[in-house]
C-alpha cells in the first residue's frame, strides 16, 4: 500500500463528520484497527461499532490521552503505539477504563504535553522524550551521545529490569510521571533543500558549520556543539517552515519523524549519524495510575508491555516499507516519492564522531549533567550503567529480534 494508507481516500471533512457523530476517539480507534483501504461508509460502520462497544457500560475511569501531533494517519508511518495502547487498555479492562484520545496538537504539543500531564490536564501523553526533557529534565538520561549503538540496544534497555532504577523510578519520583513504553530510533541530521544538488554526505566534516534545529534535550546540545553542528532551538511545529525557508540547514531528528510530520518534501538527505536517542514515548500521570487500584494498574502495565512489543515489530517494518529507511530505498515509500536520499555513514565515520563528542572520549563535556543525573538517580553512574546494558547483546542484533521482557518483573 506504500504511503497511501488506509485513510487516504477519506477527506479531513468526512473524518470530522464521522467523529461528530461517534466522537473522535471512537473514530480514530476504529480507523487505526481497520485492515486495508477504507471507504467513508466502512469508516462510519467501524466507528459506530467501536462507539457501541466502548459505551456499552459506564467506565470507572475516563482518561484523557494527549497525543501531541499524532492521528490515525501518521501513526501508520511512525508506529509509536498510542492508538494500539488505548484500544488494548479499553478491551483488557472490559470498559472499566475509557480512553479519550486527543491528538493533532488539540490539547498539547510536543513540548507542552509533559507539563499538561504533570498538571493533570491530561492523564496520559505521547511525545518524544527529547522534547519532553524541558519539562521533565530527568529524561535527558537517555541522551548521552553514542550510548546506544543501534535500535536493538534501545529496545533491550527498555525491556531490561534495570530500566526501572535507571529511567522509570527516578522519572516518576522527580516528575510525577510513569514511563509506559516507547518507540526507538536514533537521531541524525535531516538536511534541507539547499543540499539537494550536493553529493550525498559521507563524512562528518561535511556537516561542520551547518546550522541545525535541536529539541529540548540539554544533552543533545552538548553533542551537537562538540560536533560543530550549531544547535538552534526551534519548536517541532516550526521546524518544517524553518527548513522550507532555509533558516536552518537541517534538523536533528529521526527518519520516521520526517515522514510522519510531512517534512519529506523539504528534506533532501537523511544523514544517519545515529548519535543519540529518538524515543517517542507514552507516559502517565503517576497519581492517576496510583488511583486506579491493583487490578487496573496491572492492566495498564500489561497493555504497556503489549504496546511495546507491537511497536518494536511494527516500526521496524514501517521504517523499510513505509518510510524508506533502506539501501536501496523501496519504491512508493515516502522517501522515494519525495527524493529523500539516505546518507549512511561508515562505521569509521561514526567512530570519528563518537570520539569527538561521547562521554567515553570527552568526559569533561558531560561532567555537570552526568553528576546531576547521577544525583537524581540516587547515586547510580547513569551513563556507564546504561552503556553496559546496551552492550549485553551482540552489536549486529536486529531490533526485531530483541527478546521482549516485562521490565517491572525481575
Amino acid at each position: 500500500m506504500g504511503i497511501y494508507d488506509k485513510l487516504n481516500h477519506i477527506s479531513r471533512r468526512d473524518l470530522f463528520r464521522v467523529a461528530g457523530r461517534y466522537g473522535m476517539s471512537s473514530t480514530l480507534l476504529a480507523a487505526g484497527g481497520f485492515g486495508g483501504a477504507m471507504s467513508l461508509a466502512n469508516l462510519a460502520n467501524a466507528a459506530e461499532s467501536t462507539y457501541e462497544k466502548r459505551f456499552a457500560k459506564e467506565p470507572k475511569f475516563t482518561l484523557k490521552f494527549g497525543a501531541a501531533g499524532f492521528n490515525a494517519r501518521n501513526l501508520l508511518i511512525e508506529r509509536a503505539g498510542a492508538l494500539e495502547f488505548a484500544r488494548d487498555l479499553e478491551s483488557r479492562t472490559d470498559g472499566e477504563i475509557r480512553v479519550e484520545f486527543i491528538g493533532d496538537n488539540q490539547i498539547c504539543g510536543q513540548v507542552s504535553c509533559v507539563e499538561k500531564a504533570q498538571q493533570g490536564i491530561v492523564d496520559i501523553y505521547a511525545a518524544s522524550t527529547q522534547n519532553s526533557a524541558g519539562g521533565a529534565p530527568y529524561l535527558n538520561v537517555l541522551d548521552y551521545a553514542f550510548m546506544f549503538r543501534s535500535r536493538a540496544d534501545q529496545y533491550h534497555f527498555l525491556y531490561h529490569p534495570k530500566s526501572q532504577e535507571l529511567l522509570r523510578e527516578p522519572y516518576e519520583r522527580r516528575h510525577g510521571l510513569k514511563f509506559l513504553f516507547s518507540h526507538a530510533e536514533l537521531r541524525g541530521i535531516q538536511l534541507g533543500l539547499s543540499w539537494e544538488d550536493k553529493p550525498t554526505v559521507t563524512s562528518i566534516e561535511e556537516l561542520f558549520g551547518t546550522k541545525n534545529r535541536v529539541t529540548g534535550t540539554q544533552l543533545g546540545r552538548i553533542a551537537m556543539t562538540a560536533l560543530n553542528l550549531n544547535p538552534v532551538p526551534v519548536a517541532w511545529e516550526e521546524t518544517l517552515d524553518g527548513l522550507k525557508q532555509g533558516l536552518i540547514d537541517g534538523a536533528e531528528t529521526w527518519a520516521s519523524a520526517v515522514a510522519y510530520a510531512n517534512m519529506s518534501p523539504v528534506v533532501s538527505q537523511s544523514v544517519h549519524l545515529d548519535f543519540f536517542c529518538g524515543t517517542e514515548h507514552t507516559a502517565m500521570n503517576a497519581g492517576v495510575f496510583d488511583s486506579l487500584g491493583g487490578e487496573l494498574q496491572d492492566a495498564v502495565m500489561e497493555s504497556s508491555y503489549w504496546s511495546q512489543v507491537h511497536v518494536q515489530a511494527a516500526n521496524e517494518a514501517a521504517l523499510v516499507k513505509t518510510v524508506g529507511l533502506s539501501d536501496p530505498i523501496l519504491p512508493n515509500t515516502i522517501f522515494a516519492q519525495n527524493n529523500v536520499r539516505n546518507a549512511f555513514l561508515s562505521k569509521e565515520e561514526r567512530r570519528k564522531a563518537e570520539e569527538m563528542c561521547s562521554p567515553e572520549f570527552q568526559p569533561q563535556l558531560w561532567e555537570d549533567w552526568r553528576e546531576r543525573l547521577n544525583g537524581w538517580s540516587g547515586g547510580l553512574d547513569t551513563y556507564q550503567e546504561i552503556y553496559n546494558i546496551a552492550r549485553e547483546i551482540d552489536e549486529d542484533t536486529l531490533p526485531e529480534n530483541v527478546e521482549p521482557r516485562r521490565w517491572w518483573k525481575a
